[in-house]
């Protein structure tokens, strides 16, 4: 069935397991965090994957794998929200966050020393992260598209990210202005395409609604078919989709 006149029901259903549910604030608490897992379990199925600040990692695995719910995966987001251009630091973060049970990790590209000329640091942060990862680790790499805002840009910066070794490609942090587009999203799954398709693709930012959620889904759809859309191919970032998604499912909230 063309995707187009699927239910509401049927897409929100899909979404639900795309989903990374994310808690990156400055403030964040052990209680949130516990709470956020607990979420992640939800009436109709389990999300994809959890996102959280790295020394959040290994409390969310401690409690996920409690909840015998070791499929979801644990992502720490390292080099978040500013995107700096320190290397060391993002070794360290990353070391520490694979060390305490993180399963994947979201690096923010070092947008400001792009836009700044550095053409360099880019591809050896990711690099050196995804060394950091080892084996076991999959790396997505966050491209903040709403500040890049040039397509050429982040179509340079999309071929890096996957030739230095990236497992996802993802709009934005959220953090920003400006945060995924449908426009930026067609930039990074057409060098996606390019590259071989062996890569994932992650949107992220402002999606609130199920509405806002299939136009994503649909972009991935209409270039690669209905079997790209499975959590190891694609992922939603949210903080807030969940609940429009249950609403959308019967689930009383």
């Amino acid at each position: 069935m063309n995707r187009m006149y699927e239910s509401d029901e049927a897409v929100a259903q899909k979404a639900v397991g795309l989903l990374e549910l994310t808690s990156l604030n400055a403030d964040d608490t052990a209680e949130r965090i516990v709470a956020l897992c607990e979420r992640a379990l939800t009436p109709v199925g389990n999300v994809a994957a959890v996102c959280v600040l790295p020394r959040f990692a290994g409390l969310a695995r401690r409690t996920l794998d409690t909840l015998l719910a070791r499929e979801i995966k644990v992502v720490a987001a390292v080099n978040f929200p500013n995107g700096g251009a320190s290397i060391s630091t993002v070794e360290s973060q990353t070391h520490a966050a694979m060390l305490a049970g993180a399963d994947e990790i979201d690096l923010v590209y070092p947008f400001h020393a792009q836009l700044g000329g550095d053409k360099t640091v880019g591809g050896e942060m990711i690099a050196a992260c995804k060394a950091k990862c080892g084996t076991r680790g999959r790396l997505t790499v966050t491209l903040e598209t709403g500040v890049l805002r040039d397509p050429q840009i982040i179509h340079q910066v999309c071929r890096t990210a996957i030739r230095e070794g990236a497992s996802f490609l993802k709009t934005s942090t959220g953090k920003q202005g400006i945060s995924a587009t449908p426009q930026a999203a067609r930039i990074l799954i057409e060098a996606i395409a390019e590259m071989g398709a062996q890569v994932g693709f992650k949107a992220s930012g402002s999606m609130r609604t199920l509405r806002e959620a299939r136009i994503y889904m649909d972009v991935v759809q209409n270039r690669f078919g209905p079997l790209w859309l499975e959590p190891g191919k694609v992922r939603l970032g949210a903080a807030s989709l969940l609940d429009d998604l249950l609403t959308h499912l019967g689930v009383r909230l």
